[in-house]
């Protein structure tokens, strides 16, 4: 009697290879995270205690419309981050590197919010951010950039801290800087969590 079910799951597993299908096991998650406050679902913001992920495709955008933020974190699949060649260890610990390099035309903001469905929005309710800071090599590139609301908390203030939190590790030596820079693009709200101070 035990054989048949056995049969039956190996058949099953055969024609799942051999068409071409693909088996997609979903788990409930932060996407459906309110950051207006009202969860009617009851989900709460990421928090920030998962592992930070491996290293990103820096620069590829497999999605340009429909993104979602998942909390205080933006969409991987618009947003997985971009770094500039230039920006090394050496340069990013230079005064005043950011300003150097500083370049998001209203155009490419424009196109951010549209890419995140935002329409219409008030002034300080989101900063169009770099997911990696410029102070940490990251790239004014669109695949680097995402609409960062202010609140609920945690938001774009204390991404801002993270940013200059990672910069001093990386520039003290105390991480390296493709560390820091995976960190934040994976996870920022997992390194605000455990910074000694915020």
């Amino acid at each position: 009697m035990m054989k048949y079910p056995y049969r039956l799951i190996v058949i099953a597993a055969l024609l799942t290879v051999f068409s071409g299908c693909n088996v997609v096991i979903q788990t409930p998650g932060p996407s459906s995270y309110n950051p207006s406050g009202n969860n009617p679902s009851g989900n709460n913001p990421p928090s920030g205690n998962t592992p930070t992920g491996a290293e990103p495709n820096w620069g590829v955008q497999t999605k340009t419309s429909g993104c979602m933020v998942r909390g205080p974190l933006p969409d991987p699949a618009c947003t997985p981050g971009a770094l500039l060649a230039t920006g090394t260890k050496d340069a990013i610990c230079q005064p005043g590197y950011a300003r150097t390099v500083r370049n998001v035309p209203e155009s490419e903001k424009r196109q951010v919010f549209a890419e995140y469905g935002i329409v219409s929005h008030s002034a300080g309710e989101f900063e169009v951010d770099h997911l990696v800071s410029l102070e940490l090599g990251g790239s004014n590139d669109i695949a680097n950039l995402w609409p960062e609301a202010a609140s609920p908390q945690p938001g774009f203030h204390e991404k801002d801290k993270v940013e200059n939190y990672l910069h001093d590790q990386v520039c003290a030596g105390a991480i390296s800087l493709k560390q820091a820079q995976i960190e934040i693009a994976t996870n920022w709200l997992a390194v605000y969590n455990r910074m000694p101070t915020r």
